[in-house]
Parts: C-alpha cells; structure tokens; sequence
C-alpha cells in the first residue's frame, strides 16, 4: 500500500486482484467441496470476532484477506456448493463471476440511457434473447430487477395503475382490492399486496388440486363471491414451479378467467422459468403466452450470480404510468425518444446485471444450458427412483423438474411425531456439512426437499445424499 492510507495503485490492485482470482478459481473447481455447506457457527460468533468500530487508518489488504479466511468465511454457508440441495440449487458460474467482475469495475448507474447506454442497450437485447428462448410473444418488453419479490410488487402495482389509472394522484379509494394466488405460491404475493396498501386481507389464497396446482374452479368461484360483496378483484398470480414442489398452475385456465373476468394475469415462475428454454419443457409455460408480466430468474436456474430477475410486460407503458417521475435534474436533450429504464420501476440506481447474464449466455449457449438442466433432471429422477424403491421412504408429491419432496416413513409414527422424526433427520443430514437440505409442509405433514440445481453436482454427490438419509434413518430407529 502506498503511503497515503486507503490509497490503491495499479500494482497494489494486481497483486491483490490475482491473489483473490486465484482463489476464486479454486474454489468453483471443486474448493468448495473442503468446507461444510452449512455454516458451523453459533449465533454472534462471526460478530463477536470483529472489532466494535470501523478502523481509522487503511489496512494492509493482506490482513483484510486473512481476516476473510478466517472469521468471515466460517461462517459462511455455501449457497455455491455442489452439496447445496436446500431451496433451489443455485450457480454463480464461472462467466457469471468475471460479469460480474466487469459491471463492479465499471461500476455505472444505468438509470438513464444516457448514463450507459451499453447498459440499457446490452440489457434490452439479452432479455429480447431470453423472450425468444422461452417462446414468449414479440410484444413482451423486458427488463431486469433484482428478486422475484421485486418483479412481482411492480407487477401488481402496474395492475393496480391499469385499473385504476387516477391512483397515482389521489391514493387508494373506493372498494378494497382482491389479488388470488394459490395457497403454494411464494410468500412474496401476500407481501407485495401489504406493501402496496391492499393488505393481508387484499391477498385470497386459492386451495390447490392433488398435485399442488391452482384449483381454477375455486379460483372463479370467490372471485364471484368477492364480486357479489362489493369488493374489487384486481389480479391473478399463477405460478410455475411453486416453492414447496414446483406444481406448475394451469395457466391456460387461469388466462381465461382473467380475460373473461378483466383481471391481470402475472405469472410467477421464478425457478422453472429457465426450463422453458429447453423445448421439451416448453409445455410449463402453456398459456404464459396470454400473461399481462411474466418473472424469472436467471439467477436461479441459469449461472448467473444472485441477483438478476427478468421481468417482462405485454404493457410498458402502463408501468412508465406507475413509475415514471422526473424532475428536471434527470431530463436529458434525448428524453422521450429513448428508454430509460428508471421510468419501469421504483427504483432510480440500477447496476449492469445484463453484462455477467450476457456473459453466461454466450460462454454457455442455449445448448449448453438445456444440456446441464437435463443433466440435473436425470439426477433428481434417480433420487426420486430411489425414494420410491425404499420402504422406509416415500415421495410426497409429484417431481416436475429437478426438485424431489419425500419424508421418512418408519413404521407406528403419525402425525406430529412423523413430523418431529423427519425434522430429526433433516438436521442429522445438515450436520454432516456435506449435504443442506430443508422442508417444507405439504397436505400430509412435513416434507424434505432435494432440489438439485448446481454446475458442480454430480451423481455422486445425489449417492451421498441417499447414504446419509439412510445412515441418519438407521441411527434414529435404534436409539
């Protein structure tokens, strides 16, 4: 470091660049795999092994390093690991990092055409890529944000602004507004509709069907009853590949009621949205096609590194009415006759995330996509194959894509004690820290989960996987 602190120079960043590509390297190429997937660390332990202020003089990186490898890392659980099998698997691949890379080096605001045009440009285009990798209409604008979450409060706010396009100049009035999700969609609808002022009360969840997807006659049944009671149905979320299972809603269905009720269609398929660029898992987006926003995210099931979720809309101008507010510090001689993706969301400060999804797109190719997800897909029917083979073992709902719901089923438990044993064995798995698992709760109790979704699983990691529910099994039944 150079004499005034703080201050960085070209070779000062060379050193230090290399010393943490280098481990970088390693780490994708399988150093993962030496450190338990599940952070080992008790509560307040990585705080309690850091100083209470900020320090006043620069610090040699070389301490900072080591301060990573040893207080921060422990206590990191490895969401980048081929053992990683909680949630859904997820890859920050090796192109996405160097994206990645690239967009903090250059770190640009893209908040107006004008302040990265790349990053406007680059970004319209690839997600104009995506739109045609997953056989959507040509009139679906795309752009991107950071969650899911995001995408669909934005969703549900420009459906808002399409019923009622004075709202954003008088506030809520009138009727109380209804938003419909399946009783299996992501927790993030009811929080959208807390957030947008329509309440916990403005979300309705519709009952499922026997494979855990939306049932649409319920569906067009309470949104009569709401009807009849004066309130205001609003919207629709249909979901492919559900949180808990990865049900896909029948969306086709669902569009229909939409359009004969005049209700917006939002589709939430933020994990097996990437599937649908494989054509023969085309089918999980039937009826998407009639959707008003669509989400997914790329940094699920595509290698890009968390956070990029696409977001698209057959109706952007109703989003530039939700959003758009610009004061004078931000007009441009080019205002109007531009995209500047600050006018489609709440947010003003937008990073370059198309660069490391452009990344990845073009080192992997849509070959070399649909190639790795079949390859997980194999992997999970293998595991879903074993489940049911084993008798002390069963699945708990069908397995669409790469995510397998099972529990333990020894004989003489029931109920709350079948639950207790499964919770049981599920952290015996966890504590290994070679394989994470989680849970869930489905109509017959708790289930676990396998959701394989990571570049560096291979079959025997899956093998791994079945010896330690197996060992974990054994150990609790002679306690």
């Amino acid at each position: 470091m150079s004499e005034k602190s703080g201050h960085w120079d070209a070779e000062l960043f060379r050193r230090e660049g290399h010393r943490m590509v280098e481990w970088i390297a390693e780490y994708l190429d399988g150093g993962n795999r030496q450190h338990p997937v599940l952070a080992q660390v008790e509560p307040g332990e990585v705080a309690g092994r850091l100083p209470d202020e900020m320090p006043t003089v620069g610090e040699d990186p070389e301490a900072v390093w080591q301060d990573f490898l040893d207080v921060v890392l422990p206590g990191v659980t490895h969401w980048n690991h081929p053992g990683f099998m909680a949630y859904f698997g997820i890859t920050g691949s090796g192109p996405g990092v160097l994206g990645e890379m690239l967009s903090a080096a250059l770190d640009v605001n893209g908040m107006l055409w004008r302040t990265c045009p790349s990053a406007t440009e680059l970004e319209l285009k690839v997600l104009d890529w995506l739109r045609r990798g997953l056989g959507l209409p040509e009139d679906f604008f795309g752009f991107l944000t950071d969650t899911a979450s995001i995408s669909s409060l934005l969703a549900l706010a420009a459906a808002r602004e399409a019923a009622d396009p004075e709202i954003r100049h008088r506030g809520m009035t009138g009727p109380a507004i209804r938003v419909y999700a399946s009783d299996q969609a992501h927790s993030s609808i009811a929080k959208a509709c807390l957030t947008l002022g329509f309440g916990l009360d403005g979300f309705r969840a519709v009952p499922h069907d026997p494979e855990y997807r939306m049932d649409t006659d319920a569906l067009a049944r309470m949104v009569a009853e709401d009807r009849a009671a004066g309130l205001r149905p609003l919207a629709v979320v249909a979901t492919v590949g559900t949180t808990s299972t990865t049900s896909v809603d029948p969306c086709m269905e669902i569009a229909k009621i939409c359009a004969h009720e005049g209700l917006w269609m939002h589709v939430d398929a933020a994990y097996a949205g990437s599937i649908a660029l494989n054509e023969d898992f085309r089918w999980c987006l039937d009826g998407c096609e009639r959707a008003d926003s669509f989400v997914f995210n790329p940094h699920k099931w595509l290698f890009v590194p968390i956070d990029a979720s696409a977001l698209y809309t057959r109706h952007p101008e109703t989003f530039r009415r939700a959003f758009s507010l610009v004061p004078e510090y931000l007009t441009t001689p080019l205002s109007g006759q531009v995209v500047d993706l600050m006018d489609y969301g709440v947010q003003l400060g937008r990073r370059f995330r198309a660069l490391k999804l452009w990344w990845v797109l073009r080192c992997f190719g849509l070959d070399g996509i649909s190639e790795r997800h079949s390859r997980h897909i194999a992997m999970a029917k293998a595991f879903a194959d074993w489940i049911d083979a084993e008798p002390d073992f069963e699945r708990m709902a069908p397995r669409p894509f790469s995510v397998v719901c099972f529990r333990a089923r020894p004989q003489g438990l029931e109920g709350q004690a079948l639950d207790a044993f499964n919770m049981e064995l599920l952290e015996q798995v966890n504590a290994s820290g070679e394989i994470f698992l989680s849970h869930t709760k489905l109509d017959d109790g708790v289930a676990l989960r396998v959701a394989i979704g990571n570049l560096g699983t291979v079959e025997t990691d899956v093998a791994r996987c079945q010896e330690l529910l197996s060992e974990g099994l054994a150990c609790l039944l002679n306690r």
